[in-house]
């Protein structure tokens, strides 16, 4: 009898996440809820009854509600949408690549590369440049996108080229953080030896910011986003493996160079699409696996894919709805905001991984 209601049970759960169907149908409910805020909240409220009729191509009673929801809140909360997404998945195969709790999307470069790449255009002097700051002027605009992809694109070739050639994970995250260190370092010259209005540019963009992408740019952005996380979940078995290291993976019949390649070029292209297109947004990609792996008690990537997926989604809307300060024209940092989501959580890794050691 009791069998019989056991299995019963796991036969109203959502298969293979062990989820009843209405816990599905709340998270659902839950990301839509905080979607539709987005559209609604800002320096200009908007009602949800309204929101809902514009987005069924209504009659609203203001048209310039209108033009707010379609050409600017909408694309950002679609961006906001995509990058949590990428960022969550990027950083989840990064510390299960490198097996490291506190590993993220940007430990290879990637991102530092990025900001390398709009340092350059911003805050070099000189006649060369004269016709790309013109260009540039503003963050989010096509030239910083641009450079962004070209410093991003640059280090992933260096560092899939690496991946090719080391044997050890390890050497390949130390390179990368040199190579990181590097870019930085680099930055930090041209930071010092600019000129306030370009370093007063430079750091806006560094805040991170979903609003600057328009449909133009997200046609680019959510295709490239979307091959990047298709590859993840064709990585799944090799992810799985890599969990009890190289050397079981490699028993499992895993080619190991292959398979770190392949992690290497998705995490880097979900990374560094997302630094390119709306800056480098810190801790998304270290705290939203760690969630994941709470929620839903599994090490499963089959699992945790998906579910970055939908819980990165999620925080980069709440966070861009809470940097929008709804009721007010500021605009806080948003790298500030995933600053509080996401260090509470790094300490408490940090805390349940070291508590025997340290007695706690």
């Amino acid at each position: 009898m009791t069998k019989a209601l056991s299995a019963a049970a796991q036969s109203t759960r959502w298969p293979r996440l062990g989820l009843q169907p209405f816990v599905l149908l709340a998270m659902i409910g839950i990301t839509l809820g905080i979607f539709l805020l987005s559209l609604s909240l800002g320096s200009v409220s908007i009602p949800l009854e309204q929101v809902l009729r514009i987005l069924f191509y209504q009659e609203a009673e203001r048209r310039s509600w209108i033009t707010i929801i379609y050409d600017f809140r909408l694309p950002k909360a679609l961006t906001a949408a995509l990058a949590g997404a990428a960022l969550g998945v990027s950083g989840l195969q990064m510390q299960t690549l490198f097996r490291n709790p506190l590993a993220d999307p940007f430990v290879l470069g990637i991102s530092s590369g990025a900001s390398l790449g709009v340092a350059i255009v911003v805050l070099s002097v000189g006649a060369a440049n004269t016709a790309l700051l013109a260009v540039a002027g503003l963050p989010g605009n096509v030239s910083l996108v641009v450079a962004a992809s070209l410093g991003a694109g640059i280090v992933m070739m260096i560092i899939l080229t690496l991946a090719q050639r080391v044997r050890s994970s390890i050497t390949l995250l130390i390179l990368g953080l040199m190579i990181g260190y590097v870019t930085s370092a680099v930055v930090s010259l041209l930071l010092y030896f600019s000129i306030a209005e370009r370093i007063q540019a430079y750091i806006a963009w560094s805040f991170g910011n979903f609003g600057g992408v328009t449909w133009s740019q997200l046609r680019v952005l959510a295709p490239t986003i979307g091959m990047g996380l298709l590859l993840a979940l064709c990585l799944t078995k090799a992810l799985n493996a890599l969990l009890l290291g190289e050397a079981y993976a490699r028993s499992m019949g895993v080619d190991i160079q292959l398979a770190r390649s392949g992690i290497v070029l998705s995490s880097s292209v979900l990374a560094g699409t997302v630094t390119a297109f709306c800056g480098p947004i810190a801790f998304l990609g270290i705290a939203i696996p760690h969630l994941c792996r709470a929620l839903f008690r599994t090490a499963d990537h089959s699992i945790l894919i998906p579910a970055c997926v939908w819980v990165g989604a999620t925080t980069a809307l709440l966070g861009d709805l809470i940097a929008q300060v709804p009721g007010h024209s500021i605009v806080l940092p948003l790298n500030a905001i995933t600053a509080l989501f996401g260090a509470p959580i790094v300490i408490w890794v940090v805390l349940q991984r070291y508590r025997g050691a340290f007695g706690l």
